[in-house]
């Protein structure tokens, strides 16, 4: 059976903006070792859409770069989303019933599923389907945006501590 975790860069005060937090070479490296072990991605339209940076090659990346865009790629992608119409390769779009969805990918498959986005996130921890939450912590206080927690925090247990990257604090948490 897999496991649903909802894991994403976040500021001391609790929101998520990519442009808003470096990441510096340990912890991409982290985040390349992290996407290549993944059994495949959820993701919701936006985060989906902030992701598809990844799926044409570009001229001036690093052979980082080139090497978390191809584990990226290689992956099956879920996208989540009434809105859109069609979506990259290796991806199925879900309109419909994402709780069966869901619960029939975590039924079938193997390993770690990856949940990006916090409305998505939201939805899926109402349903009571994500299996761990790992919060990365920058230490940067941005006082405004997405918050981490779409809704109200539900009740976790803390599993573990590691210190990820050059100043980044990983806490992993387990429905209570």
């Amino acid at each position: 059976m897999a496991k649903l975790v909802f894991g994403m860069n976040q500021s001391l005060d609790g929101y998520v903006d990519h442009l808003e937090m470096p990441t510096g070479p340990a912890l991409f490296r982290h985040w390349i070792e992290q996407v290549r072990d993944l059994t495949g991605s959820v993701y919701g339209r936006r985060m989906y859409e902030i992701m598809r940076y990844w799926d044409e090659d570009r001229p001036g990346w690093s052979a980082e770069q080139r090497e978390f865009a191809a584990a990226w790629r290689r992956q099956p992608k879920w996208v989540v989303s009434r809105a859109l119409t069609s979506v990259g390769p290796n991806a199925t779009l879900v309109e419909d019933d994402i709780e069966a969805v869901i619960r029939g990918l975590k039924a079938r498959l193997v390993g770690e599923i990856a949940v990006s986005g916090p409305d998505l996130a939201r939805s899926l921890t109402d349903l009571g389907l994500i299996d761990e939450y790992r919060l990365y912590f920058h230490p940067v206080v941005l006082g405004r945006g997405k918050p981490f927690f779409a809704g109200p925090r539900p009740p976790l247990r803390l599993v573990s501590t590691d210190h990820v990257g050059e100043d980044v604090i990983r806490l992993t948490y387990v429905p209570a």
